[in-house]
C-alpha cells in the first residue's frame, strides 16, 4: 500500500506545490515515466555508476554525490515532477534541483514505496532538462531508493524523449549515448588502396571512454581512444569474415592473421561487437594536436587481403607502424571509408566529446591522390530511435566535425551531406614505398 509522506520545501520555491494525488488526475493530460536505470548519471564529484543497482534503481549514501536525470522536451512547457522512491529504513531528506531553478527539499519517512512530489516547473525553451538529486540527511544506509522520475503535463502536443525501457539492453546503450559517423564520398569506378586523414581533438573534448575513429573501412577501423585518466591508445582492428561475437568460435581458416607490428604494439583478439584481430599502442596523444592516419588495403590475388595502418603526429615526418593483418576469404581494395565517434564507457555518457577530421584523401592503384571533401552524416539506433538526441556533425572550413553525448540541444538530422573546403594545398607528400612494415 502506498504510504503518505510529509514534504519539506524551501521557502524560496516560487511555484506552489500541487498534491501528489493530482499527478494521477486526468486533468494533467500526458504522463511519462523516466527510468533512472537508463537516464541517470553521477555528475559530481566524479562520473560513476556504482549506485545504479542491478534491479535498475538508484540508491546512494555519500552526501557529496550528485545524480542527474535527463530527458528531452520538444517545446516550452509546464510540468509536474515526482519520484518513485522510498527511504532506506527511516526518515531521510534529499534535495532536487531542476536546471538553474530554486532547489526543492523533500523528506521520505520510511521504506515503503511512494510517489514523492517535487512540484510544478516551467521551461521556456525546448531541449534537454536536467534534474539533480543530492542527499542531505539519512537514518539508514542510503538517502533514498529511486526507480523513476514521473513527468505530467497539460501542455498541448508536448513530446518527451528518453530511454524508455531495457529492450535490447537499451539502458546500457542509452547510457553510452549515440554513436555518430561520417561516410566519405569516394571517386567512382576507381580501385583505391590507401586512405589518409588528419584528426584533432579540441581541448576539453578528450573525455574518458571516447573512441575517435579516423580511418574506418568495410572490414575494420583505426583511431585513438581515451581508456582512462592516465591511459590513451591507438587502436586498429579487422573483423573476421566469420560472423560471431565470440572470437573462440572463429574457424582456424577464417581467423585474422597478424603479419607485423610496430614497436610496443600489442596484438590480440576482440569480441562482443563482431570478432577479429586487434592491435593497440599505448600512446600519450594530446588534445589540440593534429595526428595523421594512413591505411593500406591490398588483396594478394589468392583470396586474401592485407590491411596495414600507420600513425604519427602531423608535425613529424616519420611514420610509426601500428600493425599489418591478413584477412582470409577476402578479395577487395579500400571500401566504405568513414570516420566515427563513440563512447564506450556508460559512466561518461553525460559528458560531451567532439573531434575534427580534415585533409582526407585516398590513393588509387596508379598512386594518384584524390581529395575527399564530401561526407554523409549518420547516427546509430540509440540516436535514430530517439533514445538520445545529443548528436551532431557537419563541416567548418576545411574540416569535418563530429560531436556526441553531453545532452546538448543543437541536434543535426541524420542523412545530411556536408562539404568541407578543399585542402589541396596540403596534399600529403608520402613515399609509400619506404613505409615501415615490420
Amino acid at each position: 500500500m502506498i504510504s503518505r509522506i510529509r514534504l519539506t520545501l524551501t521557502l524560496a520555491l516560487m511555484i506552489p506545490l500541487v498534491s501528489s494525488a493530482l499527478l494521477t488526475s486526468a486533468a494533467l493530460g500526458e504522463q511519462w515515466s523516466v527510468p533512472v536505470a537508463g537516464n541517470a548519471f553521477r555528475t559530481a564529484p566524479l562520473p560513476g555508476n556504482a549506485s545504479i543497482q542491478r534491479g535498475g534503481g538508484l540508491a546512494w549514501s555519500d552526501t557529496n554525490e550528485v545524480y542527474s536525470i535527463y530527458f528531452h522536451i520538444d517545446r516550452a512547457c509546464e510540468f509536474e515532477l515526482s519520484l518513485d522512491a522510498s527511504a532506506d529504513s527511516g526518515p531521510s531528506t534529499i534535495q532536487a534541483k531542476l536546471g538553474d531553478q530554486v532547489p526543492v527539499q523533500v523528506r521520505l519517512e520510511n521504506a515503503s514505496s511512494t510517489t514523492l512530489s517535487l512540484g510544478e516547473f516551467k521551461i521556456v525553451k525546448p531541449g534537454y532538462v536536467k534534474l539533480d538529486l543530492q542527499g542531505l540527511s539519512k537514518s539508514g544506509n542510503h538517502f533514498a531508493k529511486i526507480q523513476a522520475l514521473q513527468v505530467a503535463s497539460t501542455t498541448p502536443g508536448l513530446k518527451l524523449d528518453f530511454v524508455r525501457n531495457n529492450d535490447g539492453n537499451m539502458f546500457y546503450w542509452g547510457r553510452r549515448g549515440p554513436s555518430v559517423h561520417l561516410t566519405y564520398t569516394l571517386p567512382k569506378e576507381v580501385k583505391l588502396t590507401y586512405a589518409y586523414s588528419e584528426l584533432t581533438i579540441p581541448s576539453g573534448q578528450d573525455t574518458i571512454g571516447s573512441y575517435f575513429m579516423a580511418n574506418g573501412f568495410a572490414e575494420g577501423y583505426f583511431g585513438i581512444q581515451v581508456n582512462g585518466s592516465s591511459e590513451r591508445r591507438v587502436l586498429f582492428s579487422v573483423w573476421s569474415p566469420f560472423e560471431t561475437d565470440d572470437p573462440s568460435k572463429i574457424p582456424q581458416d577464417q581467423r585474422i592473421v597478424a603479419l607485423g607490428k610496430g614497436s610496443e604494439v600489442r596484438l590480440g583478439e576482440f569480441g562482443k561487437e563482431g570478432s577479429g584481430g586487434q592491435s593497440y599502442l599505448i600512446y600519450p596523444w594530446k588534445a589540440d594536436t593534429t595526428y595523421r592516419f594512413l591505411t593500406e588495403v591490398k588483396p594478394d590475388g589468392q583470396g586474401q587481403t592485407t590491411y596495414t595502418c600507420w600513425f604519427g603526429p602531423k608535425s613529424e615526418e616519420k611514420w610509426k607502424l601500428v600493425a599489418s593483418f591478413r584477412r582470409p576469404k577476402t578479395n577487395t581494395y579500400l571500401r566504405g571509408l568513414h570516420s566515427f565517434l563513440e563512447n564506450f564507457n556508460p559512466s561518461f555518457g553525460h559528458v560531451s566529446r567532439s573531434c575534427m577530421v580534415g585533409n582526407v584523401w585516398v590513393v588509387d592503384l596508379e598512386s594518384k591522390w584524390h581529395e575527399c571533401t564530401s561526407a554523409k552524416f549518420s547516427v546509430d539506433p540509440t540516436g535514430g530511435n530517439r533514445h538520445r538526441l545529443d548528436f551532431a556533425g557537419g563541416a567548418v572550413g576545411d574540416r569535418f566535425f563530429l560531436r556526441n553525448c553531453g545532452f546538448f540541444d543543437e541536434n543535426v538530422q541524420a542523412g545530411q551531406s556536408f562539404d568541407r573546403k578543399s585542402s589541396a594545398d596540403q596534399q600529403p607528400k608520402i613515399d609509400l614505398t619506404t613505409l615501415p612494415r615490420k
